[in-house]
């Protein structure tokens, strides 16, 4: 968590730039729209499996970690709060910022799909483990740990579909990484 706002603190002059203040705003309405596109109640912790983290690491590995910070947490606790699950919010601005962050990080200095795939990989472990530590804790290790193959489906698609609509998108339209 402080490794998570020294990195946007660190870097609050990017957030002057008006491009910059549009994608993340843009981006984090995505994340939120992804999140409760398609819900799968979880009923051992009351959470949900969604596709949100499929626009976090989109978002992450398109355009790095500022706005991958940004979009993962404001947009999916968001989403949580839009969805009916504003409890979890708090847990998932953390958790999902964190993923974006470190997706984004990974992505922009590993060349080409290793970098997107390796990024990809390690916001979604963070993630499943951000998650399971705080179930664990709020709901006992049972309960998290049947949250933990749901987890892993979230952070498997989103690796999937955020790198090819990243290559997708930066084939089509290169000069999409020049705007921020």
């Amino acid at each position: 968590m402080l490794v998570f706002l020294a990195y946007i603190w660190a870097n609050r002059t990017k957030f002057k730039s008006v491009n910059t203040i549009a994608i993340a705003g843009i981006t984090a309405a995505l994340v939120a729209v992804a999140t409760n596109v398609i819900k799968v109640p979880t009923p051992a912790t009351g959470g949900y499996i969604n596709l949100g983290d499929t626009m976090v690491m989109f978002t992450a590995m398109l355009f790095g970690p500022v706005i991958g910070a940004f979009a993962g947490g404001v947009g999916s606790a968001l989403g949580d709060v839009m969805g009916g699950y504003p409890g979890w919010a708090p847990v998932t601005l953390v958790v999902k910022g964190i993923e974006g962050l470190v997706v984004g990080y990974v992505a922009k200095r590993m060349p080409g799909n290793s970098g997107l795939i390796v990024g990809g990989t390690i916001g979604g472990l963070l993630m499943v483990t951000g998650y399971f530590l705080f179930e664990a804790y709020a709901f006992g290790v049972p309960a998290a740990l049947e949250e933990v193959p749901g987890n892993l489906l979230q952070a498997v698609t989103g690796v999937l579909v955020g790198t090819v609509l990243t290559n997708a998108i930066k084939k089509r339209y290169p000069e999409v990484e020049a705007l921020i």
